[in-house]
């Protein structure tokens, strides 16, 4: 992604102490000191952690390859064979066991998967270490301090995109896409509503860009024409409630009677309390060079992720007293487990479905893989360069070339 965004600029980090609370207190504090943090690790939880990391770090080492297959121009059809691809049958089993099941298997013990594994990936799925181990492994690698943000915000990667494309945006609702066939080749009629009324237009390539699952408006969206039909409607997505409230923390429910001692800006948690995932003291998009967190005794900006909508009681829980509540809810990730086999991109021949991928691993950097992969694929079937599809054998092929 970094490479596509280049324009853009990093945010400056602000340094904050991180804590995993398991409902009475904290099973797990960092410190200051980066030796006392592994010792602590060590400690609590012998070499589970090393081995941890070695595990995440075979698999992210497999997944780059994906970046020198995807430089010399292949692309792949469907996810299993982009996976097979990278990690041969081991990647397409692991999108089939659990991150609890693979973990035990390399020798971490239950105790770190309870506390540290399953807060991390509560953190950012909003799930269990029942999860498939592919896409927990990408939640891990994730959280190993190498993820960035833009500053100004991460919505000016999306802005900035659509203005260096110089892409002319309809504003309006696909409501269907219907197939025709002229002089032997596909043609693709997207018919779309807006505040205007109806119409349509008609394509050679048309890329959906949005989950197609059950449970989604997006669902209203239909194929037609098409034989076999597509009915790609499968599976679930993960609810997701963001609340941003200002006020005063109530740090005593964290084990902190004087709120001045409170150290911690980002609290993860286990499995309880159930009603929240994480707390995070949060900063502004722009940072300047003199800006400083509030202190724990001020009211701040916090970030609850929650499974669902705080009722007034919980928020009393987590707060003494606040000024304002903002809440954001959306279908955030997928609910893993809840579609028996793994999505294909190319659901007919110019017809491309980019989110197919997410049914491996959710992620902004995992969704840009994707995304061009797709367009690898749009331009090799356009052209007829089918020896870049679904290949086999790629690390040699990729050895060859060079």
């Amino acid at each position: 992604l970094q490479d596509i965004v280049y324009w853009l600029r990093h945010r400056r980090e602000v340094v904050g102490r991180s804590a995993i609370f398991g409902g009475e207190h904290f099973v797990l504090e960092e410190t200051d000191w980066y030796l006392l943090n592994l010792f602590r690790l060590w400690w609590h939880y012998g070499i589970s952690f090393l081995r941890l990391q070695m595990w995440v770090e075979e698999v992210m080492e497999k997944f780059m390859r994906i970046y020198k297959y995807q430089a010399h121009g292949y692309a792949f059809s469907g996810v299993e064979e982009l996976l097979y691809s990278l990690g041969e049958s081991t990647f397409v089993n692991m999108t089939q066991h659990s991150v609890a099941e693979s973990l035990l298997q390399v020798g971490v013990t239950q105790r770190f998967i309870d506390d540290v594994v399953s807060a991390v990936l509560r953190a950012s799925y909003g799930q269990s270490a029942a999860m498939p181990a592919f896409a927990g492994a990408m939640s891990l690698a994730g959280a190993q301090g190498s993820l960035w943000s833009v500053e100004g915000g991460n919505k000016l990667v999306c802005s900035g995109l659509l203005k260096l494309t110089k892409a002319n945006v309809i504003h309006a609702t696909v409501t269907s896409v219907t197939l025709h066939s002229t002089e032997g080749k596909a043609l693709y009629q997207v018919a779309y509503e807006n505040e205007v009324g109806n119409s349509s237009d008609f394509y050679d390539i048309v890329v959906i860009a949005t989950p197609l699952h059950l449970d989604n408006s997006s669902s209203n969206l239909t194929f037609a024409g098409f034989h076999p039909p597509i009915d790609d409607l499968q599976g679930s997505f993960q609810p997701t409630v963001v609340s941003l409230v200002h006020g005063y923390l109530n740090s005593s429910y964290f084990g902190f009677p004087d709120p001045k001692l409170f150290p911690f800006a980002n609290i993860l948690t286990t499995d309880f309390p159930s009603f929240f995932c994480t707390l995070d003291n949060m900063c502004p998009v722009n940072i300047s060079a003199s800006f400083r967190r509030k202190q724990p005794q001020e009211a701040a900006v916090w970030r609850v992720q929650s499974p669902k909508p705080l009722f007034r009681t919980q928020l009393k829980t987590l707060f003494r007293s606040y000024y304002s509540v903002q809440t954001a809810e959306w279908q955030a990730h997928p609910l893993y487990g809840s579609r028996p086999t793994l999505p294909r991109f190319a659901l007919h021949d110019q017809l491309f479905y980019l989110n197919a991928l997410e049914w491996a691993a959710s992620s902004v950097e995992v969704m840009a893989v994707a995304a061009k992969n797709v367009a690898l694929l749009a331009y090799n079937r356009w052209y007829q360069d089918l020896d870049k599809i679904d290949q086999k054998d790629l690390m040699h092929k990729v050895k060859t070339e060079l």
